[in-house]
């Protein structure tokens, strides 16, 4: 099992939430988080300059198996992805185990209803 964290502009969130979906990725977090970013320069919108030294962002958080990894990977680089500075990260995190609360199952069966093994 692996936990993919991603970091991406807000404006790519439904792009991605659509994606993760068609990629059969049914369930994940997300949060609004904001970050530093390595470009320091002031951006015009309106006739106002504003520091794009704080970067608002999501950070999406889901657990998959193993078979998954790429996938989701690949659904999240392909929806999120502008081409420009500031499209995000991709982080993947070993995960040691998983355990359904309801059932006590531990492993990647809690992760998934059984029935719906692909």
């Amino acid at each position: 099992m692996k936990k993919i964290e991603a970091i991406i502009r807000k404006t790519k969130f439904e792009d991605v939430k659509d994606a993760l979906l068609e990629a059969d990725i049914e369930w994940f977090s997300y949060y609004d988080v904001r970050g530093i970013g390595k470009t320091r320069q002031g951006r015009i919108y309106r006739g106002v300059v504003y520091d794009t030294s704080s970067i608002e962002r999501i950070l999406i958080s889901v657990v998959v198996r193993d078979k998954n990894v790429e996938k989701t990977i690949s659904a999240i680089v392909g929806a999120a992805q502008t081409g420009e500075i500031g499209d995000g990260r991709i982080f993947v995190i070993p995960v040691e185990d998983s355990v359904r609360i309801r059932t006590g199952e531990r492993g990647d069966i809690a992760l998934y209803i059984a029935e719906q093994e692909k």
